[in-house]
């Protein structure tokens, strides 16, 4: 099971000193990372996302999957724009797994116009340490989990796209 983490801040700098806690907690083992992404919101109220290093040891599936993730959350106003019906078939699966609408909102009403969050997919974290690295920095904490199975079919479904 992963778990989707989305940690939402007032401003930029303390996101991006966040972001390198949870590089931390990478390299000590507790959290396994299968995608790690600051997002910003301009003064204009643009989304930008920065995932300044790769992560070590996440397979294609998982970072197919991260990106599709990450698209329904903060890139996509309507599946129109995308891929139409196929596309929009893998989104609504989602939308069963525990990454829903409400979800997405909550996301979206976080991020306001200087803020910023931190959007960690982890396939493994150990919550007490986790929640004692990261309690300096405060932030708007979402949560939600995609199970395994779950998670095997979107990436099944992705690598017959990627056939197509």
């Amino acid at each position: 099971m992963s778990e989707l983490i989305v940690i939402g801040y007032d401003d930029h700098k303390t996101a991006d000193d966040a972001y390198t806690a949870v590089q931390n907690l990478q390299k000590d083992y507790v959290v396994n990372l299968n995608g790690l992404a600051v997002v910003t919101v301009d003064a204009e109220g643009k989304t930008h996302v920065d995932t300044p290093s790769r992560i070590v040891g996440v397979s294609a599936a998982s970072g197919a999957l991260w990106g599709m993730i990450f698209g329904f959350l903060f890139l996509v106003p309507g599946l129109g724009l995308l891929a139409g019906a196929a596309m929009g078939g893998l989104f609504g699966k989602l939308g069963k797994s525990g990454i829903d609408d409400s979800f997405r909102d909550q996301v979206q009403e976080m991020l306001h116009p200087g803020g910023a969050a931190v959007v960690i997919m982890a396939s493994k974290i150990t919550e007490d340490k986790f929640a004692d690295a990261m309690q300096p920095y405060g932030g708007t904490i979402l949560k939600t989990s995609l199970n395994d199975e779950d998670e095997k079919e979107l990436a099944a479904h992705l690598g017959a796209r990627g056939q197509q």
